[in-house]
C-alpha cells in the first residue's frame, strides 16, 4: 500500500457520515401564518400583494397600452391576443397571468406550461401580475419540491419578485433582466 493508498483509508475510517440521519423536518403553519408570511416575504422582494378588489381599482387608474391576460381567474376584456412569437410582445406593459402555488418561506410562485401559454411571458413583460389562490400556499421550499415532483411539465420555474441586479458597486437595478413590479392578487378558488 502507498503513503497516498494509507491516508485516504484513514481518511475514510475517521469520519463515519453514514451514522448521521438527516434531522426530521417538522414545521406546521396554519393558513394564517402561511398568507401573513407569504406577504411578508413578497414585499422583502419587492413585490405588493392585493385583494382582487383593490387590484382592480389600481387596474383602472393605470394607463397601460398593450395588456395581456391569460388568467382564468381575471378577466381582463381588452387584453390582447396571445401571439404565435414572443417577439410581438416587445412592447407588453401588463401581463396578467395565473401561479399555480406560493411557497410562504420566501415569495416563490410555481409557474409552469400548464398556465404559461409563452415562456417568456413573465421575463417580456414591463409589469407581472400573479393571481393565486390562498389556498395554493405551501410553507417551506421542502413542501413546495413534493408538490412539483409527479409534475409532467417540460418547463418549470419559481419566481419571488420583480427582476433585480446589482452591480460591483451594490447599485440595485430592478427591472433589467425581466419585470418591472410584481403584483400578487389573491382570487377566490
Amino acid at each position: 500500500m502507498n503513503s497516498r493508498s494509507i491516508i485516504l483509508e484513514k481518511l475514510r475510517t475517521g469520519n463515519p457520515v453514514a451514522d448521521k440521519p438527516l434531522p426530521e423536518w417538522n414545521l406546521i403553519s396554519s393558513a394564517k401564518n402561511l398568507v401573513s408570511g407569504f406577504k411578508k416575504a413578497i414585499e422583502a422582494n419587492k413585490g405588493e400583494v392585493f385583494e382582487l378588489s383593490e387590484f382592480e381599482n389600481w387596474l383602472k387608474s393605470q394607463e397601460f397600452e398593450q395588456v395581456l391576460s391569460i388568467s382564468k381567474h381575471f378577466n381582463y376584456p381588452n387584453s390582447i391576443q396571445i401571439p404565435t412569437d414572443a417577439h410581438e410582445l416587445a412592447e407588453l406593459n401588463l401581463a396578467i397571468i395565473d401561479g399555480q402555488f406560493g411557497t410562504a418561506e420566501n415569495g416563490a410562485i410555481w409557474l409552469d406550461d400548464k398556465n404559461l401559454n409563452l415562456r417568456a411571458l413573465p421575463f417580456i413583460t414591463e409589469h407581472l401580475v400573479i393571481i393565486l389562490s390562498k389556498k395554493q400556499l405551501v410553507a417551506t421550499m421542502h413542501d413546495a419540491y413534493k408538490r412539483i415532483q409527479d409534475s409532467n411539465s417540460g418547463f418549470g420555474l419559481f419566481l419571488a419578485g420583480p427582476s433585480k441586479t446589482a452591480d460591483i458597486e451594490q447599485s440595485l437595478v430592478i427591472g433589467a433582466h425581466g419585470a418591472k413590479s410584481l403584483r400578487v392578487v389573491w382570487c377566490e378558488d
